[in-house]
């Protein structure tokens, strides 16, 4: 239950009892009814612990990356390090990716211009989705008229539409 003196938000409660000091609390109210200050019954969820977990990987991992890049020889001996790879990887494993990236690129807009019709193919306009209107639409009278189903518009019609009307 909450106090008589405080003000509520959807993210915050402010308590302004007399008795004590001002406090704040950013808890969710399933969150408060818990007793616990984490996102679920039973603890972090798995993304949360993904989440972090790989960013503190890619921190350490960014940091041994640039202390092997950049430290001299001299350096990571004194400290102990004997074994390390050639510092040509260093420089070789960032260019493969890149150049791996941007030839995936390339094929892959490559591979969407041979996929693509051309303009003048009657596949861009018809395909196996096509849906020809029905011809059998039933006559009421007023406002009787039932919906008609989801159809294509012809190329006939479209032409005929905006070339033939012109007003």
């Amino acid at each position: 239950m909450e106090e008589p003196h405080s003000v509520n938000s959807p993210r915050r409660i402010l308590s302004l009892s007399k008795k004590r000091r001002a406090t704040v609390s950013f808890l969710d109210a399933d969150e408060r009814d818990s007793g616990f200050g984490v996102s679920g019954e039973h603890g972090p969820k798995p993304s949360e612990v993904y989440g972090f977990v790989g960013s503190i990987t890619t921190v350490v991992a960014t940091v041994i990356f640039l202390v092997w890049a950049y430290v001299p020889e001299a350096w990571l001996r004194s400290i102990g390090i004997f074994y390390y790879p050639s510092r040509y990887w260093a420089l070789a494993v960032p260019v493969y990716v890149m150049v791996t990236v941007v030839l995936a690129l390339g094929f892959y807009v490559g591979l969407n211009f041979i996929l693509t019709p051309s303009p003048a193919s009657l596949n861009s306009i018809y395909d196996e989705f096509s849906r020809e209107p029905s011809s059998h639409i039933p006559s009421m009278d007023g406002d009787d008229q039932p919906i008609q189903p989801i159809s294509d518009i012809g190329i006939h019609k479209i032409n005929d539409l905006m070339f033939n009307s012109v007003n």
